[in-house]
């Protein structure tokens, strides 16, 4: 199963995205979710992951930014994302956590302007 992000964008400078990702049940209740992103030319990066407890994890460029949450109750995680920076351009994808081949999907572009 391919776990499918949704909710990207063109969006200017300083503002707000949130992504959502629904996953089936049994990924989502046994597993840590995260969210990771790949940027044209880089290589793909873990940008924040959250455990089925609630415990969080950021990178240190988007702390303070970006929020991950879970609803246990829908099976999805979601990435609040504010302020957002050209930087932050990429495509954005969910997996658990620690990521699983095959829960690659597509993910959902996110461009930031200037």
């Amino acid at each position: 199963v391919q776990l499918q992000a949704s909710g990207g964008g063109l969006v200017q400078r300083g503002r707000s995205l949130r992504l959502s990702c629904v996953a089936p049940r049994s990924i989502f209740r046994a597993l840590g979710m995260g969210w990771c992103r790949q940027a044209p030319g880089k290589q793909r990066e873990a940008v924040a992951t959250i455990q089925s407890g609630g415990r969080v994890d950021y990178i240190d460029s988007v702390k303070g930014r970006f929020t991950i949450s879970r609803n246990n109750a829908q099976n999805t995680v979601y990435l609040q994302m504010n302020s957002l920076e050209p930087e932050d351009t990429a495509v954005y994808y969910c997996n658990t956590d620690p990521p699983r081949d095959e829960y690659w999907g597509q993910g959902t572009q996110v461009t930031v302007s200037s």
